[in-house]
C-alpha cells in the first residue's frame, strides 16, 4: 500500500479520537451494545466497559498497522499487486465508507470500516491457508472479529461480511501471483519456520486484553477455525 494512503487512514483514526474527547461516543456505543454481547464471550467482571472501550479502541488503532505490515509481507511474498488491490479496498472503506455504513461520529463511526479491513485480512489468510496449506500472515483476528460481529448485530454484520466475500472472490479471480515462484518459496519457507520471525508482529488483539471466548459461540455465516 502506497504510504499516503497509509498515513490517510491514520490521520482519519486520529481526527476520530480528537472528536472521540468532546463527544463520548465510543463510551456511549460500548455501554448502548454491551448487553449484546453473547453470553459465550466474558470480560472481566468488575471494568466490563472498560475493557470493551480499551479493545475497540486498539481493533480501530491496529488496521493500519497491519496493512503496512502486510505490504511488507507482499514484497518478501512477491504479490505486491495482489495484497496492494486488497489494501485498496481497505483504504477505500475507510475514506468513502458505503451508504450501508451507520452515520456516527469519532472512533464508534471507524468501528465499521475496521470491521472489513480485519475481515478482509482474515478471509485472505483463510483462502490461502485452504489453497496452500499454510497462511499469508500469522495473525489471528477470529476471536477479535467475533466480538465486533456481536457488537455491531448480526444482520449488519453479515452485510459487511458479504461485502468482504464479494472483493474475496474479485481478488482471487486472477491471482496468479500466488503460483509464482517467490510465492511457493514464500509459503514453503514458513511451513517449515512456522512465522516465527513474524509472530511477534501480529498480536492477537483480543489476547491483549482481559476479554476472553468460551469456543461454542458460532454465529450463523461465521465459522470459528
Amino acid at each position: 500500500m502506497q504510504t499516503d494512503s497509509l498515513e490517510k487512514i491514520r490521520q482519519i483514526i486520529r481526527s476520530a479520537h480528537d472528536r472521540d474527547k468532546d463527544l463520548g461516543s465510543l463510551k456511549g456505543f460500548v455501554n448502548e451494545r454491551l448487553s449484546r454481547l453473547h453470553r459465550s464471550i466474558e470480560l472481566p467482571g468488575e471494568k466490563r466497559e472498560s475493557a470493551l472501550q480499551q479493545f475497540l479502541q486498539q481493533y480501530v488503532e491496529h488496521v493500519p498497522a497491519f496493512l503496512e505490515a502486510l505490504s511488507d509481507v507482499a514484497v518478501q511474498a512477491g504479490i505486491e499487486p495482489f495484497v496492494e488491490a486488497m489494501l485498496e479496498s481497505c483504504y477505500q472503506f475507510f475514506s468513502r465508507p458505503p451508504e450501508l455504513m451507520d452515520q456516527h461520529e469519532g472512533v464508534e463511526a471507524l468501528i465499521d470500516e475496521a470491521y472489513y479491513a480485519h475481515r478482509l485480512m482474515e478471509e485472505v489468510n483463510d483462502r490461502i491457508l485452504l489453497q496452500h496449506g499454510v497462511p499469508l500472515t500469522p495473525m489471528d483476528m477470529t476471536l477479535s472479529n467475533i466480538i465486533v460481529h456481536s457488537l455491531l448485530g448480526e444482520e449488519f454484520s453479515n452485510e459487511l461480511d458479504l461485502a468482504v466475500h464479494y472483493h474475496i472472490d474479485v481478488l482471487f479471480e486472477d491471482a496468479q501471483a500466488l503460483q509464482g515462484e517467490a510465492f511457493l518459496n514464500y509459503v514453503k519457507l514458513h511451513k517449515v519456520d512456522g512465522f516465527r520471525n513474524l509472530l511477534e508482529d501480529w498480536p492477537c488483539l483480543a489476547g491483549d486484553s482481559s476479554i476472553e471466548l468460551k469456543v461454542s459461540y458460532n454465529p450463523s455465516n461465521y465459522a470459528l477455525h
